[in-house]
């Protein structure tokens, strides 16, 4: 049992490392052509959709947590971003990653990476038009803050690689400890406990799964090989992509940093939306599936 265990972890810490690391340096190379203040500017003057999807683009190339976003979000805010569109990025940021979408196509499939992004995508930049039409920007404090985002200064080896050392000591533990979970799962939680209480047709632990996600603040980076694990013991997919969607999208330290700008309606709406995004996503891939 434990040599199940010990075998699993090597192969995904193998696995993770190989990918974690290609597709950090694509990400840095990404990021050194496309510049924040360029990003700003195309964000202000683009039409309300065209700028949504800008926001979701820039989501994609900043591998954010969810509290890590928050300054970046605060200094949109400051330079008169549309309303919508900060929505937008604060939802897609932490859960939309190039790195965890390449993990999850590795170890979940193609097609389960492809769906979660178009509904994570689409999702975000809906429920951003939403809290901007029922006049939820009068709910944003007045706050300043400085250094949201330091201006990039283009392509250099050498700063790459630092970058990707830095990226390494916040995120990749992350990435361990789901794999270490992931294999103690995988070698000792029997196969018929999982399938008996946690798939099947049982649709219920779809919004028990979104709420429960969000004071667990487990990060994506963790999910993704603990999901495998569960999902091949037959665990359902909805539970599980809601679980994933509720931790990454919104976490217990990241609201109270959304506290110190958003008023209690807006916070009340944020996590609502954010419930509702998972709930949603695991009911689509409940029916997928």
């Amino acid at each position: 049992m434990w040599y199940e265990v010990i075998k699993n972890f090597a192969w995904l810490v193998i696995e993770l490392t190989i990918l974690f690391v290609v597709v950090s340096f694509i990400v840095s190379l990404l990021q050194s052509f496309i510049r924040y203040d360029k990003v700003k500017g195309w964000m202000k003057k683009s039409p309300p959709i065209m700028s949504a999807f800008i926001a979701v683009l820039f989501a994609f190339i900043t591998p954010f947590c969810s509290c890590s976003t928050i300054p970046v979000v605060v200094n949109l805010l400051r330079n008169n971003i549309r309303f919508s569109t900060v929505m937008i990025f604060l939802f897609s940021s932490p859960v939309l990653d190039p790195t965890i979408l390449t993990v999850m196509t590795v170890l979940m499939g193609w097609k389960v990476a492809l769906y979660y992004t178009l509904v994570t995508t689409l999702l975000s930049i809906t429920l951003g038009f939403m809290l901007e039409k029922w006049g939820f920007e009068k709910e944003v404090k007045n706050v300043i803050i400085k250094n949201g985002l330091q201006e990039e200064k283009g392509f250099n080896l050498k700063n790459t690689f630092v970058e990707i050392l830095t990226l390494m000591k916040t995120v990749y533990p992350f990435l361990l400890i789901g794999a270490g979970i992931g294999a103690v799962i995988g070698g000792i939680v029997p196969t018929e406990f999982v399938a008996t209480y946690l798939g099947g047709e049982s649709w219920w632990l779809i919004p028990i799964a979104a709420i429960i996600g969000i004071p667990l603040y487990i990060r994506l980076s963790s999910m993704i090989p603990i999901s495998q694990i569960l999902i091949a013991k037959g665990m359902a997919l909805g539970p599980v992509m809601a679980m994933m969607i509720s931790s990454a999208g919104a976490s217990l330290p990241e609201l109270s940093l959304l506290n110190s700008i958003f008023k209690r309606k807006l916070m009340f709406a944020f996590i609502l939306s954010v419930i509702s995004m998972s709930t949603i996503s695991g009911f689509l891939f409940y029916f997928i599936q």
